[in-house]
């Protein structure tokens, strides 16, 4: 089954497209795939109403990331982030946000062995990540 095709699934869509011309030695392709993972944390600050929400802190993870590949030691990162991506538009699972998911900031369990595995490895699904693995707290 396809992941949903939401506006935030055609985004990635078109981030796929981009990291691969980019990797295609297209000399413009990393730039727009920069400028549009700039566009997508703007335009998920404003749905969320919130700088901090999980969908706007994976996207700003994203665009770090695509920023620390530009310098040459690097470069390695634009092809995890292709295969990311990849991942995300065919299979609805997104490892940045599963990473995202077990910072500090976000868990509302101690982190542990436990959780990570579960975090990791559960099955692609509808919502949150946030709201799927992680136990309420008692």
């Amino acid at each position: 089954m396809l992941p949903r095709r939401t506006m935030g699934w055609w985004y990635w869509l078109a981030t796929v497209g981009l990291l691969a011309a980019h990797f295609l030695r297209s000399p413009v392709a990393l730039w727009l795939a920069i400028a549009l993972t700039g566009v997508q944390v703007v335009h998920h600050a404003i749905l969320e109403g919130d700088a901090r929400a999980f969908s706007v802190q994976i996207r700003m993870a994203f665009l770090g990331l695509l920023l620390l590949g530009v310098w040459e030691p690097l470069r390695f990162v634009h092809g995890v982030q292709l295969a990311g991506t990849t991942a995300i538009v065919l299979f609805d699972y997104c490892l940045l946000g599963r990473i995202l998911s077990l910072m500090p900031w976000n868990r509302r369990a101690p982190l542990s062995l436990a959780l990570a595995i579960r975090t990791i490895f559960s099955r692609p699904g509808c919502g949150s990540m946030l709201e799927r693995v992680q136990p309420q707290k008692a």
